[in-house]
């Protein structure tokens, strides 16, 4: 899978005081290039300026949020994408996403603002989260602008690889939450045995399969130690057959149903 964002992000979802922000300062100094929050999580502010206190030009990040379900009607794209940016403390956000296509999503309607916001230079580029291949086809057709990016869970209880393959075919990235799947990985046989065969942690293994896939994880981390680890993780090398261990598993564990 063609792949235009960093190998992994950080995601913020939890981390909503300025003492749990501070990872995102420390994630950026170890070498973290992406970091996404939402405007649901209450957080931009903290995110913003853990952001700001990094060494690291802005330039340099993509960062991503996220227009909450209540907001996208156009006026409130737009307003809301505004206010955004003020808590975030940028001119721009490099990725901005329809956080799912429900309550006032219109698709039209919506996605003609998120263009606009493009037009207008206060977004670089336009994602969805939370879509069906149908829907993220609709958007396609809707959209000037490029579709960057579907971020929707997945993990090795909840896949979906059809969104893989649809990915594949019309050449946006996939980003993926939960990636830990809420921490259930370490109790996953297949994920074991991997991890046991390489010497490494099951959340590793997790992280470095959905890296092999061509997805963007996003793990939350709060502490240095977890951070390094994760962005260690997927430069872990499987084979084919790790691959298609966690491939097979069949569950259907979705911890953030709509």
């Amino acid at each position: 899978m063609t792949r235009s964002l960093p190998r992994i992000g950080l995601g913020t979802m939890g981390l909503d005081t300025p003492d749990e922000a501070a990872a995102v300062t420390t994630a950026l100094e170890l070498g973290y290039r992406h970091v996404d929050t939402a405007q649901i999580y209450g957080n931009e502010a903290v995110v913003g300026d853990a952001l700001a206190a990094a060494d690291v030009p802005r330039e340099d990040v993509t960062l991503a949020t996220k227009v909450w379900a209540d907001s996208l009607a156009p006026a409130d794209v737009r307003r809301t994408t505004r206010e955004s940016l003020d808590r975030l403390g940028v001119d721009d956000v490099d990725l901005l996403y329809v956080h799912r296509p429900v309550d006032t999503y219109d698709p039209e309607a919506t996605l003609a603002a998120f263009d606009e916001l493009v037009d207008d230079g206060l977004v670089r580029g336009v994602g969805v989260s939370n879509f069906t291949v149908a829907e993220v086809d609709e958007a396609l057709d809707l959209l000037d602008a490029p579709l960057v990016a579907h971020q929707t869970e997945y993990h090795p209880l909840f896949q979906r690889p059809e969104l893989l393959d649809h990915a594949e075919e019309r050449g946006y990235d996939v980003v993926a939450y939960s990636p830990l799947s809420g921490g259930r990985v370490r109790d996953v046989d297949e994920v074991v045995a991997v991890a046991e065969k390489h010497d490494a942690t099951p959340e590793a293994v997790s992280l470095a399969w959905l890296a092999e896939k061509g997805l963007c994880p996003i793990p939350k981390a709060s502490s240095e130690r977890h951070l390094r680890a994760n962005l260690d993780a997927v430069s872990l090398e499987l084979d084919a057959a790790d691959v298609a261990a966690i491939d097979s598993i069949e569950s259907e564990v979705e911890l953030f149903p709509e």
